[in-house]
């Protein structure tokens, strides 16, 4: 098993049929290949141990069948990292799987890089570190006031202050045309690892105001005391929402190519 400083590596990838958007997404053809296996097959570049965790028998069939390795979970689970909690104690329970550090690799980001998988899980070089995401500089002029695309605030360390699906922070002094010219602005990008003691205990936690308003996880760790450090990638998320964005995931295999 791949270790770092240590530590021994899983990656996890939750995936779910009933997406409300784009029902069956993980099995949506992605140059050929279903989603998810791209997903898998970029996930094992740099590490050794990854399953993929699902509720769906039709998902857990496709990985067996394309040689990757699978977990059933609960229908039940109101996240991705809840689907990763309980992965994890299958893999500890059932297979004897020792796992330190726990990476979340979003299972509709067909492009994710192995080199920002490496940035993540460098952050735990800190032994303060119990949380870590990657987030991205917005560039001047680039379009900060899509919902769909969260933004973040940091502190001097690196450690996430406040994520929303709202412009933040609001520049005071300029048109909002100008924001991202006189202010630094920077996109999560919905890539976490944890410790695994810190993923249980977040896991158990109750849903709390900021994550309902928002509809972001995160917040309720950060309403909870915990620390995210986020570490800066130069690379786009290329993630898959909508139907309309698969086509777009075709045209940009086809441009890597």
């Amino acid at each position: 098993m791949k270790t770092y400083n240590g530590y021994h590596l899983t990656g996890i990838i939750p995936a779910r049929y009933a997406s409300t958007r784009f029902p069956g997404k993980p099995l949506a053809e992605v140059a050929g290949k279903p989603m998810i296996q791209r997903v898998y097959e970029q996930a094992s570049l740099i590490l050794d141990v990854v399953f993929v965790a699902t509720d769906d028998s039709r998902i857990y069939d496709s990985v067996i069948r394309f040689g990757g390795k699978a977990v059933m979970t609960s229908a039940n689970h109101r996240s991705g990292t809840d689907r990763c909690a309980e992965a994890v104690k299958i893999l500890t329970d059932e297979k004897g799987i020792s796992t330190d550090v726990v990476v979340n690799i979003q299972g509709d980001e067909p492009f994710i890089r192995p080199e920002q998988i490496e940035l993540l899980i460098s952050c735990f070089s800190d032994k303060a570190v119990e949380i870590a995401t990657l987030i991205r500089r917005v560039a001047p002029g680039e379009d900060i006031a899509n919902p769909n695309h969260p933004k973040v605030i940091i502190d001097i360390a690196g450690n996430a202050i406040y994520f929303s699906r709202s412009i933040i922070p609001f520049c005071r002094d300029a048109s909002i045309n100008d924001w991202t010219k006189v202010h630094q602005y920077y996109k999560h990008l919905g890539l976490y690892a944890y410790r695994t003691g810190t993923l249980n205990k977040i896991t158990a936690l109750p849903g709390s105001l900021l994550e309902k308003a928002e509809s972001l996880e995160q917040n309720r760790w950060l309403e909870n005391g915990y620390r995210i450090r986020t570490a800066l990638t130069e690379w786009e998320s290329i993630c898959v929402d909508t139907p309309e964005d698969l086509e777009k995931a075709e045209n940009f295999f086809k441009q890597i190519k």
